[in-house]
């Protein structure tokens, strides 16, 4: 049984709410508490250091809100559950129905249906990333910011990576490479949807299976009359189709 716990972590800023939702999930069942965070900043830690499965989340926390914590969880992404005293957030960011979430005060049923929802999307961990990657986006469209959260994998588990981080798009035949600074992650969705997701941004199609991130580009060579060489600040290169040179050459002048 006990491998089938749900390594659960419960952030929140008030000590009185993580110690009913710790009394509520014994009650329940299902899962292990395996940490507490009170702020933003901790929260991150945590998750870093104890990799679980769950994480009950408070939006509304100093330093770092619950948002702003997954936006900078750098490893796998664990099972997201929101928690807020405002049903306005909900309404906001959770109309698209990206993940669950918990109005406070918290209802034991309430929590038990949203810890098996979480324990379903365990089994199904692309579709849990591209909930909670939904969620975030829509809450940033309310605050203006335009670009998306990009859902990527890496061995088993998956992650949200800002369109900054991001160097390269490149096809490899059905596979969507994602490439970093330093780490190669495939992609979700097709080198065209991509395309299509992020036009007007600084990504440009340079050839028919690579995307790339114009701010990271260094310099342009040329190879020969219909080709070019493309290096990014981080060493990578790309050869630039004719047709594509023309404006590729426009955007680093």
């Amino acid at each position: 049984m006990a491998s089938t716990l749900l390594r659960t972590l419960i952030v929140d800023d008030e000590p009185v709410a993580r110690r009913v939702l710790a009394e509520e999930l014994a009650e329940i069942g299902g899962t292990e508490v395996v940490g507490e965070a009170d702020n933003g900043e901790a929260a991150i830690r945590c998750i870093e250091q104890l990799s679980p499965d769950l994480v009950l989340l408070d939006i509304q926390m100093p330093v770092q809100n619950g948002f702003e914590v997954v936006r900078s969880i750098a490893g796998p992404l664990p099972t997201i559950i929101f928690v807020t005293a405002y049903s306005e957030h909900a309404l906001r960011a959770f109309e698209v129905g990206a993940v669950d979430y918990l109005l406070k005060p918290i209802n034991t049923q309430r929590l038990a249906t949203a810890v098996a929802r979480a324990r379903e999307a365990r089994r199904s961990p692309r579709d849990s990333a591209e909930r909670v990657a939904k969620t975030l986006n829509a809450e940033n469209a309310s605050r203006a910011q335009r670009w998306p959260k990009i859902v990527a994998r890496r061995g088993n588990g998956y992650h949200l990576l800002g369109l900054d981080e991001v160097y390269a798009f490149q096809a490899d035949g059905e596979i969507v490479w994602i490439l970093t600074d330093r780490a190669k992650y495939v992609a979700t969705q097709s080198l065209q949807a991509i395309d299509d997701r992020l036009v007007g941004s600084q990504f440009q199609r340079v050839h028919r299976g690579t995307l790339v991130n114009t701010d990271k580009i260094r310099k342009m060579a040329v190879l020969s009359s219909h080709r070019w060489l493309l290096t990014l600040t981080n060493g990578l290169e790309f050869t630039v189709s004719k047709r594509q040179a023309p404006l590729i050459r426009n955007l680093i002048r």
